[in-house]
């Protein structure tokens, strides 16, 4: 029975594959296809992909879908001690379709995040599961504690972490005015592509303030094992936090 059960067809590796019919060099659209993680070296049937290249074409765009639509596994933040809030959007479809909603939140979470969370920090952190949840369940376990390590060896006052449902970006920016921080940083989970639903960006502002424009923000992008790896990007945020900090700038005023 178990020989008659197909292989999940988005969990082939298709660095090496190629389906072009009859190439002239195969070796040399191998060395192509290594290079990149762009669809090359693809064969046709017709005007039309081949089976399997359309096949795995849908499956990763089921990926995406799925990174957008799914929640993140709230066990893994509530392990690493973060204390949890909501913006004003009530659920997924509301997300998708009212961005301004997933800016904001209520007086009352205002107010709680006040009481509850430190105040007068130097460096803040907050996670919003964004347009890919699996990108946080995935990568988080590792990230975080680099960050943590790194900011506490660098002596600065850290404040308790804060997880935010239905986050958008500019949630840092009313969180870094509540709490008076000077360095927030937020992890989110990218928009999915066709390539990977796990991919994580870190936006991070000096003085980040909801007065200010998009280009206060610094941010590294394409956080995923396939991309920056976790942990190499934990660093480099640790490096970019004490830059900011030194400066007292971020975004277009930091000449990196």
């Amino acid at each position: 029975m178990e020989k008659d059960i197909l292989e999940d067809i988005s969990t082939i590796d298709l660095s090496t594959k190629v389906s072009v019919d009859n190439p002239t060099d195969y070796k040399g659209l191998v060395i192509l296809k290594q290079s990149t993680p762009a669809r090359i070296c693809t064969g046709r049937a017709g005007t039309r992909y081949k089976t399997n290249d359309y096949l795995r074409l849908r499956a990763d765009h089921a990926v995406a879908m799925d990174a957008v639509w799914s929640c993140v596994d709230e066990k893994v933040v509530d392990d690493l001690g973060f204390y949890k809030v909501q913006t004003l959007v009530k659920d997924k479809e509301e997300y998708i379709t009212r961005p301004d909603l997933g800016r904001r939140f209520s007086e009352e979470i205002i107010k709680n995040i006040r009481e509850n969370c430190i105040n007068d920090v130097d460096v803040q952190i907050i996670v919003g599961d964004g347009l890919s949840s699996p990108a946080i369940t995935s990568n988080l376990k590792e990230i975080y504690p680099m960050i943590v390590d790194g900011i506490k060896a660098k002596n600065y006052k850290i404040g308790h972490p804060i997880f935010v449902k239905y986050a958008r970006v500019a949630t840092m920016d009313k969180i870094s005015e509540t709490l008076n921080a000077k360095v927030t940083l937020i992890l989110i989970g990218e928009r999915p592509g066709l390539a990977t639903g796990e991919s994580m960006s870190c936006y991070m502002a000096y003085e980040a303030s909801s007065q200010k424009p998009e280009s206060q923000r610094t941010v590294i992008s394409n956080i995923h094992k396939n991309g920056m790896p976790p942990v190499e990007a934990g660093a480099q945020i640790v490096q970019l936090i004490e830059i900011l900090m030194t400066e007292q700038k971020s975004g277009i005023d930091l000449k990196l």
